[in-house]
């Protein structure tokens, strides 16, 4: 059985099943971010609760603390965390390189101190397969450099060459017959010809999904559009699609319309926990004043646990008093919002409707 079917499209729009060990994915998806082994402030079954088909783990963070050995030992993230769904792992190649006072590149990989006591460390491509395989997690990434914004033709050139030679060890290292899906990363920054290369180069490696890195790093929105959309459908049709570390509402309907099929970010749980909501009718900071005797539901359309019971005066009274709940309730709020948009779009794909939903989209977050 293929890892990936794809049903049906709307546009480059495209509605698929990916397979894994652990089950499978409805896509478009969006992934949840779980960096050290618990997407912040809520539990497997306020996951289960939200939608959530598939969370992200972080391989940097889970290696420095508790340790991939450790967690091996009792059976794998899957068993550590109590979460019977699937779980996507990065190769911790982000947080290494934005640690760049930090860290040293080299051919043979990147070494780097830890950002908790400063002992010294060294990521090959083997390693973090190696790590990955110690985590147990359905589907793991190769080792790459997300060149920083501003970085000139001559570097990312080369880096993203050395991203190929270390994309091709991963592979050699990662057994065929392995449960665990390994995916290619496409880099490049921000010269279309580079991005055209990586994907020429990446491609040319047999991964079971293939992602675009490097956005998202301080670009402007028509410089990450003007790279999603000419590399996005650009990505092999039979793999899976993923969009690394992108974005907002909007961000994830325009990723859609580039035919992507996969996302995760920081930014729905993160901005919960900074009390930036979103909402059917926008975003909402809940901090505000005009909230505080506003007994009305943080969104009428919204069907989850903290719509259907709190009010935005209650809602607001915990996130000014700095109450532990707000954290959990935003955070179900914003998750639920992110995984139902994803849920629309699916309908509205094999509806043949997304265009509407994309206009929609826009008309709202232009507002």
């Amino acid at each position: 059985m293929s890892v990936f079917t794809l049903q049906t499209t709307d546009g480059q729009a495209r509605r698929g099943i990916l397979r894994t060990a652990h089950g499978e994915v409805q896509t478009p998806i969006f992934m949840p971010v779980g960096t050290r082994g618990t997407v912040k402030a809520l539990c497997p079954q306020d996951l289960r609760a939200v939608g959530a088909q598939i969370i992200l783990g972080n391989t940097y963070h889970l290696y420095l603390r508790p340790g991939d050995a450790m967690i091996a030992r009792r059976g794998g993230l899957h068993r550590f965390m109590a979460w019977d769904r699937p779980i996507l792992t990065d190769s911790g190649g982000f947080q290494v390189f934005s640690l760049s006072a930090l860290r040293r590149i080299t051919e043979d990989g990147v070494s780097f101190a830890s950002h908790l006591d400063g002992s010294r460390h060294l990521f090959t491509p083997e390693k973090v397969i190696a790590i990955q395989t110690n985590l147990g997690s359905d589907i793991i990434m190769v080792l790459d450099e997300c060149v920083p914004y501003g970085a000139d033709y001559t570097y990312t050139k080369q880096s993203l060459e050395r991203t190929t030679r270390w994309a091709q060890r991963c592979r050699n290292a990662h057994p065929q017959d392995s449960p665990q899906l390994l995916f290619g990363i496409v880099q490049g920054g921000f010269f279309l010809d580079l991005r055209h290369e990586s994907l020429r180069q990446i491609t040319e490696i047999p991964f079971d999904g293939y992602a675009l890195g490097g956005l998202s790093v301080g670009e402007s929105k028509a410089e990450m559009l003007d790279i999603l959309n000419a590399i996005g459908p650009q990505l092999p049709a039979e793999k899976p699609r993923y969009l690394m570390g992108v974005g907002t509402p909007l961000d994830l309907v325009h990723g859609v319309a580039a035919g992507i099929d996969m996302f995760d970010c920081v930014l729905p749980t993160r901005n919960a926990r900074n009390g930036t909501l979103f909402t059917s009718q926008g975003r909402i900071t809940i901090k505000r004043a005009e909230y505080a005797e506003d007994d009305t539901p943080l969104d009428p359309a919204c069907p989850c646990f903290t719509c259907r019971t709190f009010s935005r005066a209650y809602l607001r009274h915990l996130y000014v008093t700095e109450e532990l709940l707000a954290y959990r309730l935003n955070t179900i709020h914003n998750l639920t919002y992110y995984l139902g948009l994803m849920e629309r779009v699916r309908h509205a794909i094999e509806a043949g409707t997304f265009q509407r939903l994309l206009a929609e989209m826009e008309d709202l977050y232009d507002r």
